[in-house]
């Protein structure tokens, strides 16, 4: 016999659906940030341009910026349509999962340096592009591995970041109701990744490293004027993001979490 689906079993499997789609975006993307974020590029190089050689507390800077910021507004969109739809809850539950795992990457990281490396797989890359010798175990290390301060740094920062987060967006949506998308979305997203910024660069370069507090302002000044202009210039993508949602809701916004997380 063909079992018949009630509309509210419909509509909780379509939940569970778009929270499982968002917990994977915001993973992914949390944890390929914090891989590829050991790189540096130069934000100016990208358009062919010289460094613009900002004048922050008496020193100049460029727009040196970790790679990990390219797909970070991913995480920041994913983390304010989790917020809008499914609560406090709903961002706690994913933040403190990406970071357990985030922190599992790290470890395999370290045992994975730690092998020895094959004496084959060492000579038949033993050449860079120019014919120079090169140390492929070495170039494995440098690129997978990260100091301790810097692994701190970013599990620190980013579980302050993203529940701080949801507080500040659901108390600025206290405040507009449902109106303001873009208030309570940018709002929150611009006063959780100040915090962010300034925790990861304090406790990887103050406290684990030899920086001075004046270096960690000043640096955080320039990447937090990145994370300010990213965040505004993607609002719109929210209000293009809410109405395909509603839509495939059919309507069913509020959200609570033992909705999405019992059985049908």
């Amino acid at each position: 016999m063909q079992q018949i689906v009630t509309e509210p079993t419909q509509v909780a499997h379509k939940k569970r659906q778009l929270f499982m789609v968002l917990c994977g975006i915001f993973l992914t993307n949390a944890l390929l940030a914090e891989l590829i974020g050991v790189k540096i590029f130069s934000g100016e190089g990208v358009f062919g341009l010289p460094g613009a050689q900002i004048p922050v507390m008496g020193t100049k800077f460029d727009f040196n910026l970790t790679a990990g910021v390219i797909i970070w507004p991913v995480v920041f969109i994913t983390t304010d349509i989790i917020n809008e739809y499914f609560g406090k809850e709903g961002v706690k539950r994913i933040s403190y999962l990406t970071a357990v795992l985030i922190a599992y990457a790290f470890l395999v990281i370290v045992v994975a340096t730690a092998l020895p490396p094959a004496q084959f797989w060492q000579e038949v890359n033993s050449q860079g592009p120019n014919g120079t010798s090169f140390d492929m175990d070495y170039a494995f290390n440098r690129v997978f591995s990260q100091g301790l301060g810097i692994i701190i740094g970013s599990l620190v920062a980013f579980l302050l970041g993203q529940l701080l987060d949801a507080h500040v967006f659901h108390w600025l949506k206290r405040l507009t109701g449902s109106q303001k998308i873009w208030l309570r979305a940018t709002g929150s997203t611009l006063v959780s990744q100040l915090v962010d910024t300034v925790v990861v660069l304090f406790i990887a370069f103050y406290l684990f490293g030899n920086w001075d507090l004046k270096m960690v302002l000043s640096v955080s000044v320039i990447n937090y004027l990145y994370k300010f202009t990213v965040a505004v210039v993607l609002t719109p993508l929210l209000y293009i993001a809410h109405p395909l949602i509603d839509r495939y809701l059919a309507g069913n916004r509020e959200v609570p979490m033992e909705t999405f997380i019992s059985q049908d």
